[in-house]
């Protein structure tokens, strides 16, 4: 082991800085933030020069988190050296604190929190228990989600990352509801890992709570709900979409399906499975990660990659339509989206740090 941590005999890393860009995370030592590092790590574009997180300022990342040995990186309290953009994985509030000096700076962010995803400020007290302490900035930022927004993304200096549940089923829906297909009311139902919960310890995420049990929670309303009612409706020819949205915890790691129901408008969608599958192919042809599938999907379908696999059915009886949509909630439904809208935003492509498929089993 040499003193950055690389083991003897590991390839050197050949960076030519004059042709990356120089990135910097905020709060490593969440899950989101550790996940950043080891998609970042790889990028061909980037060279990952700092990372902080108070509670292990001074520690080697790999002290931490000994997979990320091989970086040689040291955890610092504040943000050092030159960046070009910075990711912050901080909670709310904090991270709207956070990152307004930095846009100052002309420093291009993406923010992982929740903290730029709505639209209007009156939200975030009635949501997120905080008044906003940026609110000029709600109208400049961009919803990160490149499905819907790329060529806003391309021009933009601040990305709100999407909710991890919301990307599964503001994907899911897009369609249906942009082509004003389905009646308003929509169903989402969803079920993710216990990673989802964050690093932190609480008793729901405590292993003998969370094994052998699934829980559902937010049944009042989840905080994501506005976020997916804000999307899906910008989309809505009609503006009326209403959103009834329910998550569960399962117990696994990683992992978001979500389920969502809608009903079919009378005289829509009258060919069927075939019909269906082609709109969604239609909408998602050139789409790098989103992929319509031909057998319904499985989290593990999706486990350390950057996809999103959707399976679209209508049932003849009812009318009714019906969406699995599965994710990485770490990857497509945090770090991995986030990479992909600094890509983006400085013209690399699209898929650059994102290319691993999935793990399984």
């Amino acid at each position: 082991m040499d003193r950055r941590g690389v083991p003897s005999g590991a390839p050197e890393r050949m960076d030519n800085a004059m042709n990356k860009i120089r990135v910097g995370i905020i709060n490593v030592t969440g899950y989101a933030g550790v996940e950043l590092a080891r998609i970042l790590w790889q990028h061909p574009d980037v060279e990952l020069v700092s990372v902080t997180g108070r509670s292990a300022a001074g520690k080697k990342l790999g002290e931490v988190f000994p997979h990320l040995a091989c970086t040689g990186l040291t955890i610092t309290a504040e943000l050092e050296g030159r960046v070009d953009i910075v990711f912050s994985a901080m909670a709310h509030k904090a991270s709207a604190e956070g990152i307004v000096p930095l846009l100052n700076k002309g420093i291009r962010v993406v923010d992982m929190s929740a903290d730029f995803r709505l639209r209007e400020a009156a939200w975030y007290p009635q949501w997120y228990d905080f008044d906003h302490p940026a609110p000029e900035l709600l109208k400049k930022a961009v919803y990160g989600l490149p499905e819907l927004h790329r060529d806003r993304i391309k021009k933009t200096e601040l990305v709100a990352n999407p909710g991890c549940y919301p990307t599964s089923a503001i994907l899911g829906l897009a369609p249906l509801v942009k082509l004003g297909l389905v009646e308003p009311d929509v169903i989402v139902d969803s079920k993710s890992g216990t990673s989802g919960a964050g690093r932190t310890l609480t008793l729901p995420t405590h292993f003998a709570e969370a094994s052998d049990n699934v829980r559902p929670y937010g049944l009042g309303g989840h905080r994501h709900l506005p976020e997916m009612s804000q999307e899906l409706e910008a989309l809505d020819p009609q503006k009326t979409v209403s959103v009834t949205f329910v998550p569960h915890v399962v117990p696994m790691t990683r992992g978001i399906v979500s389920t969502c129901y809608a009903k079919a408008k009378a005289s829509k969608l009258t060919g069927g499975k075939e019909e269906l599958d082609k709109i969604y192919y239609d909408f998602y042809r050139d789409e790098p990660f989103t992929r319509v599938m031909q057998q319904c999907p499985e989290t593990k379908h999706t486990l350390g990659s950057n996809l999103c696999l959707l399976y679209p059915v209508i049932h003849q009886k009812t009318g009714r339509v019906v969406v699995v949509s599965c994710i990485d909630n770490l990857v497509k439904g945090a770090a991995g989206q986030a990479v992909q809208n600094m890509n983006i935003m400085f013209g690399f492509p699209e898929t650059a740090g994102l290319e691993a498929l999935p793990i399984y089993p």
